[in-house]
């Protein structure tokens, strides 16, 4: 997925008339970025090191000027548990949650998570993304089925997080933020409905699969549109994000519920991000172009002098 995605990057930025070249990141990753004499880096990692401030705070050591989020809100946004808290004390709206950190009983752990949440869940590792490691209960699933999920989450990471299953409209909203570019606070664009008829829901598959999922952009979300909008941008400032973040939700008839953003949305020929953008009139390479044009504008991370010992 990394590696698409940067396809997509590298391509829309040679489009651009960008000189580009990639770096994989690997235990060499910084001396090959030291020795590249990059004007920006834009990271297009995705998951754990990538998008959770890990390759961020390198960046921020070697004083580079780089595309996302700064290390704080992407490792927030990574740790689910953690943003869920930040949503809480921002007012926006979440599902009833639990965080099940790693033990050996995952049966009593799925048996208290029905207890404090409800008897239909859904159950993910905490920090995580694409989909990876989610599942999906009923109400009239068994004790036994949660639990399986609930190992498989700790499978991949020490925390679990179930949440209560809210049926309703798969919807993702895109914010764009590049004041150094076009002068102006973050602007929301389209919100896009996904409909995956082959999958229970937006699996890993559904996302990377060419034809698995179907697209609704602008999403036909009547009176809630403007809720939506209003939240993806309030959660993007909540976490601190910058540049670019997709918020995801689930959509009843009557309310809107935040699940999670992502700090570096996918950029694959089937991403939603590009997506969004493509239908406010930004084209893919314009897209990437303002991004980098405006990472180099802010430059990298100021730097206080040192003050001698007294």
């Amino acid at each position: 997925m990394s590696r698409a995605s940067a396809d997509g990057v590298a391509k829309a930025l040679g489009e651009a008339s960008h000189d580009v070249r990639r770096v994989e990141l690997d235990d060499s990753i910084a001396e090959r970025l030291k020795a590249g004499k990059f004007d920006v880096v834009f990271p297009i990692v995705h998951g754990a090191f990538g998008e959770d401030g890990a390759l961020q705070g390198l960046l921020e050591l070697l004083a580079m000027a780089y595309v996302g989020s700064d290390v704080l809100a992407s490792a927030m946004a990574m740790n689910k548990p953690i943003a869920r808290v930040v949503f809480a004390n921002a007012g926006l709206p979440i599902a009833r949650g639990v965080a099940l950190e790693k033990e050996n009983d995952a049966l009593g752990a799925a048996k208290r998570a029905r207890r404090e949440v409800g008897a239909a869940l859904v159950v993910k590792p905490g920090s995580s993304g694409s989909a990876i490691g989610v599942a999906r209960f009923e109400a009239d699933a068994s004790d036994e089925d949660v639990a399986r999920g609930v190992a498989d989450a700790w499978a991949l990471d020490d925390v679990a997080l179930c949440e209560s299953f809210v049926k309703g409209r798969e919807v993702t909203c895109s914010v764009i933020d590049v004041p150094h570019v076009e002068a102006r606070a973050p602007r929301v664009l389209a919100a896009t409905e996904i409909a995956s008829p082959k999958d229970a829901f937006y699996t890993y598959q559904a996302r990377y699969a060419a034809g698995r999922s179907a697209h609704t952009c602008p999403a036909k979300l009547g009176a809630l549109e403007a809720r939506v909008h209003e939240i993806a941008l309030g959660a993007h400032r909540a976490l601190g994000c910058r540049d670019l973040s997709r918020a995801d939700f689930v959509v009843t008839e009557t309310e809107v519920v935040l699940l999670e953003v992502n700090t570096l949305p996918g950029m694959t020929a089937t991403s939603l991000y590009p997506e969004a953008a493509s239908a406010a009139g930004l084209a893919f390479p314009a897209l990437c172009d303002a991004l980098v044009r405006n990472a180099h504008a802010r430059g990298a991370r100021r730097r206080n002098a040192a003050l001698p010992l007294p």
